[in-house]
């Protein structure tokens, strides 16, 4: 009984062996098609003799690496990235060989050189240092850097004078604002003196036309008056000569 299950294990372990040993021939069958047509500069077929090979073996730096690499050549940025972003989980594993540091570092410089083509400079920046920290030997990722911190320079600026601009018009506006205010309150304060000294006028003009009012009324009663006195002095005298 247990010699049967000894070869039990003993089988199970051959096929799970031949298992292993057959997917890292395709892995590196794969990856080496790969490098071909990478080479050739065919980078659209690289990435799917890549993919094959990183299907079989999703742990493979090499296949996931290259990958990106052959992504990056299509301008696929963000797929280059993803693939990026999986080899740098890997950082500490791949820090321990000479092979992995170089690939560690091709990948910042690369995803620097993403950052740049998207203008996120500052990202692009702590990309570099980042690759020159794992191989400071590398006189295109300096180069690369230092472009990088020049151009971050010159858009932090262009962010501050534009910046400086938008509060100089804003200072504008509110000047103006302030002047149209100041403007319109003389405007106001005008025409209310404007009203005020028309309304004496306006009384003025109403007692005027009282006084020519009674004026007129009081021409008119003497009128009467006097018609009035001259008729009753034509009857008197209608009267006195009547007596004689």
């Amino acid at each position: 009984m247990k010699y049967i299950r000894k070869t039990i294990v003993w089988s199970i372990a051959l096929l799970f062996g031949s298992g292993v040993v057959f997917a890292q021939k395709a892995e590196r069958k794969n990856v080496r098609e790969g490098n071909k047509l990478y080479t050739a500069e065919k980078y659209t077929e690289a990435e799917i003799a890549y993919r094959k090979g990183v299907d079989v073996n999703p742990r493979s730096a090499e296949g996931t690496y290259n990958l990106g690499n052959a992504l990056y050549k299509q301008g696929k940025f963000p797929e280059a990235a993803e693939q990026y972003q999986l080899i740098a989980g890997q950082s500490q594993k791949m820090m321990e060989t000479n092979e992995g540091k170089e690939r560690l570092a091709g990948v910042y410089h690369n995803v620097g050189n993403i950052f740049m083509q998207e203008k996120d400079y500052g990202k692009s920046v702590e990309a570099y240092k980042q690759s020159l920290r794992i191989n400071p030997k590398d006189d295109e990722t300096r180069y690369n850097l230092a472009l990088a911190q020049k151009l971050l320079e010159d858009q932090q600026n262009e962010d501050q004078g534009q910046d400086q601009q938008q509060d100089e018009q804003n200072q504008d506006q509110e000047q103006n604002q302030d002047q149209q205010d100041q403007q319109q309150n003389q405007d106001d304060q005008k025409e209310n003196k404007t009203q005020e000294e028309e309304q004496p006028n306006e009384q003025m003009s109403q007692d005027n036309a009282q006084q020519i009012l009674d004026a007129f009324l009081q021409d008119e009663k003497d009128t009467q008056e006097k018609v009035k006195k001259a008729q009753m002095e034509q009857r008197e005298r209608r009267r006195t000569e009547k007596e004689w």
